[in-house]
């Protein structure tokens, strides 16, 4: 994806068929009234899925250790931390030729103020069977937002984008790519004294099947009668980022 549109679609196969459906960006001249309210709400449901995880406080995914290694730094809360971070993130795009959407602006906008009114409502300090619980709820929700907001097909956050970005310039397969991002990121965040815990593994093999089950569920399916052209299995289907904000 060298222009904020990937040139191999990201595809979710559907439920009942086993057909492969495109994620790829669809302009939003196209049934805004039916996809804005979905990629808003998959937003602020991904926000509020990171607070319950640092509540829980038993690890967190790679870009909130990050987050919250900075909160810890400095005066600014976690929610503006993320917001600043993906907006660092977008000025990468600039060498790797991405083009953002309402999508990646919105993305920015929404998932910090998000977490920031979860972590306001939330008690500090629960006991740990309610930190479990925590935890395991903002896993399944992350991976339930990511399904709704990507599903809605305006275009990558700012994490995705990079990521992308860097497989098209690099060659590189997205797991590496990804995989490479995700770890720098997580030490640095580690260094600063993020959360790093059984809650980060638990999330990193839990929150791509999460999102694999609910994706078809909640993928715009573009065309005239709502339909996409489904293809057959012949070729395997690309991965869907994670993510984010892939965080």
């Amino acid at each position: 994806m060298t222009t904020l549109v990937p040139k191999a679609p990201f595809r979710g196969a559907h439920p009942a068929t086993g057909a492969l459906m495109s994620l790829s960006y669809v302009p939003l001249r196209e049934r805004p009234a039916r996809r804005l309210p979905q990629l808003v709400a998959g937003l602020f449901l991904y926000g509020f899925s990171l607070a319950l995880m640092v509540r829980a406080g038993l690890g967190l995914a790679p870009w909130s250790v990050l987050n919250e290694g900075l909160a810890h730094r400095t005066a600014l809360s976690f929610g503006t931390l993320t917001n600043l971070i993906g907006a660092a993130v977008l000025l990468l795009w600039i060498p790797l030729r991405q083009r953002p959407t309402l999508g990646t602006f919105a993305n920015i906008l929404t998932v910090g103020w998000s977490s920031d009114l979860a972590l306001w409502l939330l008690p500090a300090d629960p006991a740990l069977p309610a930190r479990i619980a925590l935890l395991a709820t903002g896993i399944l929700l992350n991976g339930l937002s990511i399904a709704v907001y990507v599903g809605a097909r305006c275009g990558p956050g700012p994490r995705d984008g990079l990521m992308t970005g860097l497989t098209a310039t690099t060659g590189r397969s997205v797991r590496t790519v990804r995989t490479a991002l995700e770890i720098v990121v997580l030490t640095a965040g580690w260094l600063l004294g993020g959360s790093v815990g059984v809650g980060t593994v638990l999330y990193a093999v839990s929150v791509g099947p999460v999102t694999q089950y609910c994706m078809p569920r909640f993928t715009y399916r573009a065309g005239r009668d709502g339909a996409v052209a489904a293809t057959r299995r012949t070729d395997p289907p690309c991965a869907v980022p994670g993510p984010g904000p892939a965080h």
